[in-house]
């Protein structure tokens, strides 16, 4: 009996150093504790949107025990993401593990092209020791395409960071946004000016992942955020209330004008949203090495 009491006693002891221990590390334990993860992309992934703590990878820092690095900045399209990342290589060279990488969205609303992977040449090489003259591809850099722009990026990613892991984001839902009239962006039932919808933005991403021999989270469809149905307005900043003191500045600045004051903000998500997609891709993410 006392052998009983005795071994109850120790597995109670037990649970409760585990309970501690999990207390002061990750939500999660798993291979990226302690993983140093770069994340690149626009005003999504930006600080100066949110909080600091209340930010995505800010929230996958408590979650996985990640030591996050932001280089995300408002408004960046594809165009940008290779800035981001010479910066990225400039202030951290190869002490990172991971980059994450969550753009698209810009490029649908400033109608971006979507380009092509590759052109197509003939070249005459030896096949078998007979020389054959076979289609070649070669990867397009030269234009101002969203793939030729994704080709730039993950290009010198690949080639800089070839023991690292690379991981893409696909773009979440869109809903309204109104910036008090400086900046209007209906939400995604509307296609841009290019007669393309959200979609075959998030198509690309996808098809990058084969391109380039990297992960893709399809981070739209797996967090379920969807801003065109009112139910989901409370993952996004539209619902949040203080809002007022920008209002007031957007007013001072241009004193006597018919500015309208009205914010509308169903395309980025408040706190709430973002830890949605923090749980989303943490989840996503123990599926892969965080080093290799």
């Amino acid at each position: 009996m006392k052998r009983i009491v005795l071994l109850t006693a120790l597995m109670a002891l037990l649970f409760s150093v585990q309970a501690n221990a999990k207390k002061d590390g990750p939500e999660i334990p798993s291979q990226w504790n302690g993983a140093r993860v770069a994340f690149l992309g626009d005003s999504i992934t930006d600080a100066g949107q949110l909080g600091f703590q209340d930010i995505y990878w800010h929230q996958l820092a408590s979650i996985l025990g990640i030591q996050p690095y932001c280089y995300g900045i408002n408004g960046h399209q594809t165009e940008q993401v290779l800035g981001q990342a010479r910066k990225m290589m400039e202030e951290h060279g190869q002490e990172l593990d991971a980059v994450l990488i969550f753009i698209g969205t810009n490029d649908f609303n400033s109608s971006i092209p979507l380009g092509e992977w590759y052109r197509e040449e003939t070249l005459t090489v030896n096949r078998d020791g007979f020389p054959a003259t076979l289609r070649h591809r070669v990867a397009v850099m030269d234009e101002p395409t969203v793939r030729s722009r994704i080709n730039r990026f993950l290009s010198f990613l690949k080639h800089n960071y070839p023991t690292k892991q690379i991981i893409l984001l696909t773009p979440i839902h869109r809903g309204y946004f109104n910036c008090y009239q400086y900046n209007v962006q209906p939400e995604e039932s509307f296609a841009n000016p290019l007669g393309l919808y959200i979609d075959d933005y998030v198509r690309v991403i996808k098809e990058a992942g084969d391109v380039w021999a990297v992960p893709v989270i399809d981070l739209g469809s797996i967090c379920g955020l969807f801003p065109t149905d009112t139910a989901y307005k409370r993952y996004f900043r539209e619902s949040d209330v203080e809002r007022a003191h920008t209002a007031a500045e957007a007013a001072a600045a241009e004193p006597g004008s018919e500015l309208a004051l009205e914010y509308h903000d169903l395309l980025h998500p408040n706190t709430e949203g973002h830890r949605r997609m923090a749980y989303s891709i943490a989840y996503q993410i123990l599926g892969y090495p965080a080093r290799f």
